[in-house]
């Protein structure tokens, strides 16, 4: 681990922020080095400038996805560097709000089924009978589901908030099924093979299991960290 990375680290802990935008951060600040070859402490406004544009023009992101990354360049300017941020050098684009997809109950029921192995499967089902963000379905444990007042408690969600969801009398057949197949100690979706890890998966492979084929990997050969 770089120093820069070490201190935006601390910086971002400091803050109890929630580790999937600790992740988002250190990602986007590690892209932006990438691209120019160079630790960010050497780069500039007119760095972002053009690095902003990069994101429109050739990775083609949409608004809301480069807010996102240059929310992450201010917090790295601002607080690990303790820089100025000049927001009329670098105005963050005009936000698209998009009504979201919402799939019928057959399309659900199509997509749960279709599931490739019975892991993504009671991970699909879960997603939808709860409403719970990817990340929040990781960070599940087995002492969260509560069968005797049927509820689910699911802990740490956005704001740092902990709610509780229903559980269904079908996700909880499902979920015994997934404790007699895997026997999960702490986390009620462990990783690693076998899911016999003692930690739990990521927030990818739920994306994965709703998805046609894995997506490609981060890192590349030949990559190099300078952040």
């Amino acid at each position: 681990m770089t120093h820069l990375r070490k201190i935006m680290l601390e910086e971002l802990e400091r803050r109890n922020l929630a580790e999937t935008t600790k992740q988002c951060y250190i990602q986007a600040v590690e892209e932006f080095a990438q691209y120019f070859k160079r630790p960010p402490d050497q780069l500039g406004p007119e760095h972002i400038r053009e690095f902003q544009a990069h994101l429109f023009t050739d990775r083609k992101m949409a608004p809301n996805t480069v807010n996102q990354r240059l929310a992450a360049l201010r917090f790295f300017f601002v607080k690990t560097l303790n820089r100025p941020w000049n927001s009329a050098e670098t105005p963050y684009p005009k936000k698209v709000i998009h009504l979201p997809v919402v799939l019928s109950r057959e399309e659900v029921a199509r997509l749960i089924e279709s599931a490739d192995l019975p892991f993504h499967r009671v991970l699909l089902m879960t997603l939808y009978a709860t409403g719970a963000r990817r990340a929040e379905l990781t960070r599940l444990k087995v002492s969260d589901i509560d069968s005797q007042r049927m509820i689910i408690r699911i802990r740490g969600g956005k704001s740092r908030k902990d709610r509780e969801v229903m559980l269904s009398p079908k996700l909880l057949e499902a979920l015994r099924e997934h404790w007699r197949r895997h026997k999960p100690q702490e986390w009620l979706f462990p990783g690693g093979k076998n899911h016999k890890a003692h930690h739990p998966i990521t927030t990818k492979v739920p994306w994965q299991a709703a998805k046609e084929r894995p997506s490609a990997p981060v890192l590349k050969r030949g990559y190099t960290r300078i952040f």
